[in-house]
């Protein structure tokens, strides 16, 4: 009988272990990776949008420029869009815009473009002219 006791106490120890309950696991188990830190400082800044209806570009009239929150130009759409990126001179002009529209999900987060460099002027371009709200992230 004694063995078994010390069976059972053993597997119930090596369980709690497992389960990140004893042996200091715990706070591992709940640990932020890097990403995930990248994740909340860029999308924990973000900003609504609101594009009104017969415009293809947001902002209209002003260009958005790149903070130091994230690497890449975010969008979170209410509804699916397709958007690309136009990316414009720090007098205003334009340079260029990307070739391909990508496809948002409604409510969730989509990279635009990737790499930008902090300070780069750009607007959002969509495919088309409804109203379009959500928030940016960049």
């Amino acid at each position: 009988m004694h063995i078994r006791k010390r069976f059972v106490a053993v597997a119930m120890t090596g369980a709690l272990a497992g389960a990140g309950l004893i042996g200091g696991t715990a706070g591992a188990a709940g640990a932020a990776t890097q990403g995930d830190v990248v994740a909340q400082s860029c999308y924990g800044n973000a900003w609504s949008y609101s594009k009104p209806s017969g415009t293809y570009f947001q902002p209209q009239s002003v260009t958005y420029f790149m903070t130091g929150n994230c690497a890449d130009i975010n969008i979170k759409t209410d509804t699916g869009r397709r958007v690309k990126v136009c990316f414009y001179s720090s007098s205003g002009g334009l340079n260029y815009c990307q070739s391909e529209y990508k496809t948002t999900t409604a409510g969730e987060w989509k990279v635009i473009a990737d790499d930008v460099l902090r300070g780069t002027n750009f607007k959002f371009q969509f495919a088309s002219s409804t109203a379009s709200t959500g928030k940016r992230a960049h």
